[in-house]
């Protein structure tokens, strides 16, 4: 299991902005970059900060890749109030003292201090002349091994080692975990390095740091990433000893996310939202809550049963000889348990049928009845006919045919399927008691974010077990 790839892929979908979505209602970032503007302006202004030479940060920004459009490309000198060399002489180990963090003590995101070089007073003194390291600073490794930057934490006294680069970004709008992350992604480890010069000990000069351009996401989306980032760096921690328990953690996690949803726990409620209860007088006038129910919903969701909401059980059949040789005839052998994937996509003149099969629509939800426990369900992509073994189920109006999937798919809905079932070697799930399954049901509005909420902690996930898998 290679860890250190799984790190990198996910710092590089968060560089590009594809860990988390964008929300519409979070300030631009160009907005957040002209209030750095006008503060640096003040501290230059009140001497506390230099004026940046005319340079390379002058230039127009040529963006290396596209990012969202609530985001801008700046360079590193823009957005930090500092950027600053360690001295360039080594200092010896006293074995007490401060901290003395080089380039082994700098790692990716946070210092290892296990080991650590220390210093006196004095020296400490003296190597932080020009800048003392203060909490959420940066603390970049310039040469041997280059690349690594960490955050210093809270009551973390630190002094500047051999081959170390202080980075102070405007704190109150740039994130610094967010920034280091940023710095440490593929694209920008490599863009950088690839700037080192020298002959037997190549470094990363201050000439290429200072003009580095790098992507700055909204305030609030910066801090939704790093959240992000951090919950998956945590998991791959916890379980990279063994990649057999990753991959069960990544099945578990699944599970646990489609129990949040149809607890109404994965995204907030909105009350402004149409109430559920008056989507379903809509479908039914008559419609009377359920009495006994599973758990207590939010205040919006209201308990129905797949009956009350679909046409489950009313299914059109054909026979094999009148369906069409170009058609898609979908087996249960097609699909695999749990995940509910195509294993493959067979017409009819690809595989020999006979007796009847059910026509289902794009859209539809395919159930399938027989051995519940294997958890095939899934939504229809496009027309085509199924084994009787798969129930094709049609929604009624204003309902995601994508949430019901999830309800479906649940390990909640799949206990009480199973239990249900008749037959011993292939038990079956009938009719009558399909369509008393109770389906947790939010507003309209609420099924749409939970279904992305899902599809984009799902994606991630995904991810991570084709990285383990490859």
């Amino acid at each position: 299991m290679d860890t250190k790839k799984l790190r990198q892929k996910i710092l590089d979908l968060a560089i590009r902005g594809k860990l988390v979505p964008q929300d519409p209602n979070d300030e631009p970032a160009s907005v957040l970059l002209e209030r750095i503007r006008a503060e640096k302006e003040r501290l230059i202004k009140e001497g506390k900060i230099k004026r940046s030479k005319k340079s390379a940060s002058d230039d127009e920004i040529e963006a290396p890749f596209e990012i969202p459009e609530s985001w801008e490309w700046v360079r590193l000198c823009d957005i930090t109030e500092l950027i600053e060399d360690c001295p360039h002489s080594t200092a010896k180990d006293e074995g007490h003292g401060y901290p003395l963090i080089r380039t082994p003590n700098v790692g990716e995101g946070y210092l290892i201090l296990d080991g650590v070089h220390r210093v006196s007073e004095s020296v400490y003194n003296k190597r932080n002349a020009r800048a003392v390291p203060e909490t959420n600073d940066i603390i970049y490794a310039r040469e041997a091994p280059a690349g690594n930057a960490a955050v210093i934490k809270e009551n973390e006294i630190v002094c500047l080692g051999q081959r170390t680069v202080l980075i102070r970004p405007f704190k109150e709008y740039i994130n610094s975990k967010l920034l280091a992350y940023f710095i440490i992604s593929p694209h920008s480890r490599n863009s950088l390095i690839s700037t080192a010069v020298g002959s037997t000990a190549t470094h990363v000069n201050l000439e290429s740091i200072r003009p580095f351009i790098i992507p700055i996401p909204p305030l609030s989306e910066q801090i939704r990433i790093v959240w992000s980032i951090e919950r998956w760096f945590t998991l791959i921690d916890e379980l990279e000893s063994n990649e057999g328990d990753l991959l069960k953690a990544i099945d578990k996690a699944k599970s646990k996310i489609l129990d949040l949803a149809i607890h109404g726990k994965l995204v907030p409620q909105d009350p402004n939202d149409e109430p559920a209860i008056e989507l379903l007088k809509r479908i039914n006038p008559k419609f009377e809550p359920c009495d006994e129910v599973p758990w207590e919903l939010p205040n919006n969701w209201c308990w129905t049963t797949l009956g009350n909401i679909s046409d489950y059980g009313k299914c059109i059949h054909v026979e094999a000889m009148d369906i069409p040789n170009d058609s898609w005839v979908l087996e249960l052998e097609d699909l695999e348990k749990d995940t509910a994937k195509l294993l493959q996509r067979v017409t009819c003149t690809g595989r020999e049928i006979k007796g009847v099969r059910s026509v289902f629509r794009k859209g539809d939800i395919l159930f399938s009845k027989l051995r519940t426990y294997l958890n095939k369900v899934l939504v229809a992509p496009e027309d085509g006919y199924c084994s009787t073994e798969i129930v094709p189920i049609s929604l009624c109006d204003s309902l995601s045919s994508h949430y019901i999937n999830h309800v479906l798919r649940s390990k909640y809905f799949v206990e009480y399927t199973t239990s249900c079932g008749y037959g011993v070697k292939m038990p079956r799930l009938s009719t009558t008691d399909a369509r008393k399954g109770l389906i947790p049901l939010p507003p309209y509005q609420e099924q749409l974010r939970i279904i992305t909420k899902i599809e984009e902690l799902f994606a991630v996930l995904d991810i991570i077990k084709e990285s383990l898998e490859a």
